[in-house]
């Protein structure tokens, strides 16, 4: 006779532990100033972390933000101060294998903090994969593409110098689709610099823009406007306020998305019920991690708006858990923004990720499938071996 399958109990006991958490902040040049509405970016800091377990596996995240605390209320160096005081002791002795239920258990303990909340996420998400043999998107729900599309956003704020890297991306068969930052200056000023920049352009590419919150809603609708008579085909949250969105969406022949609005699947559901974006830019910091990111997108499938694979200008581990994570969605209709390691002068990945065709390859290797250059990693530590000795020809 047959008896029915009961599957065996694993003791808690028995389960690896999180045995310490480190992080450490690496200052990172860019290969040029990165301008935005709110900051002007002339480099990158990037707080890492690694979690131990006792089963000898280590897990690496990534937090980071864009212009400091120009941007959000979470910087970096916030980010490393809160993990180490508040994260780590939560964490200690923890089971290392039930992700959402450690991260369940932060959350009490740990109001907001949503961007050091994604890093710490991202490690136990890393380190689980490494230990079952398994990539990040199979822990996630099993992905459905192995590249994904990537825009290249366009920030020196100089017209001529804008088309030119467009032109050298085009060539080098690495982005066709741009995005714009604008908001600094005056909107008329804005929109005669991306009409210039999608006249140049054509055809051959794409032209977005994202005007981070920088416009009133007055100015808001005299811009999207003429962005779409210039052949701009989305405007990113050019207005701060959620009720300001749904008064603009579908206003103009030109698609609109929530951005900075989207905190979390409860934002969602709020902008997807007031009908208040044609997309959301899914970002794995903002939304507090991968599994409340995937919340995010269903909400947004369920409601029928476009998805948009957003970036915080992460650098590799960032951009890699936001690839895994993207690679599971059912709909992507807008494309990634997974530029950021590219904008970086320096890798610190002993194997950089695979930017080609137009698209970014997600790794197929356990866990996040990447391997960090802990020489690098050490190099651009801030007040590590590059604060302590001079290599030539290095700064």
């Amino acid at each position: 006779m047959n008896q029915p399958y009961v599957p065996l109990a694993i003791s808690s006991a028995a389960a690896p532990v999180v045995t310490r958490v480190e992080t450490v902040i690496l200052d990172l040049p860019t290969i040029r100033p990165h301008k935005l509405s709110v900051a002007t970016m002339n480099g990158q800091v990037l707080t890492l972390v690694r979690i131990h377990c006792s089963d000898g596996i280590v897990g690496i995240g990534e937090c980071t933000t864009i212009g400091g605390l120009a941007y959000g209320g979470e910087s970096p160096e916030s980010m490393k101060t809160n993990i180490d005081t508040w994260f780590a002791p939560v964490m200690m002795g923890q089971d290392a294998t039930r992700v959402q239920a450690l991260m369940a258990r932060i959350g009490k303990m740990v109001r907001e903090n949503r961007f050091a909340k994604s890093a710490v996420e991202c490690a136990l998400l890393d380190a689980h994969g490494k230990r079952l043999g398994l990539p990040v998107s199979e822990l996630l729900g099993g992905r459905r593409r192995d590249r994904l599309p990537v825009a290249w956003t366009l920030a020196s704020g100089d017209t001529a110098r804008d088309i030119g890297e467009a032109e050298r991306m085009l060539d080098l068969r690495r982005h066709r689709v741009f995005k714009l930052k604008i908001g600094a200056r005056s909107i008329r000023e804005d929109i005669a610099h991306v009409a210039a920049i999608k006249a140049a352009l054509g055809d051959r590419a794409a032209v977005r823009v994202d005007v981070n919150m920088a416009w009133s809603e007055g100015d808001a609708a005299f811009g999207m406007a003429a962005l779409a008579d210039a052949g701009c085909d989305l405007v990113e949250q050019p207005v701060a306020s959620t009720a300001a969105l749904s008064r603009l969406v579908r206003r103009f022949p030109v698609a609109l998305m929530a951005d900075e609005s989207l905190t979390g699947p409860e934002s969602a559901f709020e902008i997807a019920r007031n009908q208040g974006a044609d997309v959301f830019a899914v970002k794995l910091e903002q939304s507090g991690g991968a599994f409340n990111a995937l919340r995010v997108a269903a909400i947004a499938d369920a409601a029928g708006i476009g998805l948009y694979g957003g970036t915080m200008l992460e650098g590799a581990v960032g951009t890699v858990i936001s690839a895994h994570a993207f690679a599971t969605f059912a709909n992507l209709q807008w494309g990634t923004e997974l530029f950021g390691p590219l904008l970086l002068t320096e890798d610190i990945l002993a194997e950089p990720l695979d930017y080609s065709g137009f698209e970014l390859t997600v790794p197929g290797g356990p866990g996040l499938g990447v391997t960090l250059d802990e020489d690098r990693v050490a190099f651009f530590a801030r007040d590590g071996i590059r604060k302590t000795i001079s290599l030539p020809g290095k700064v």
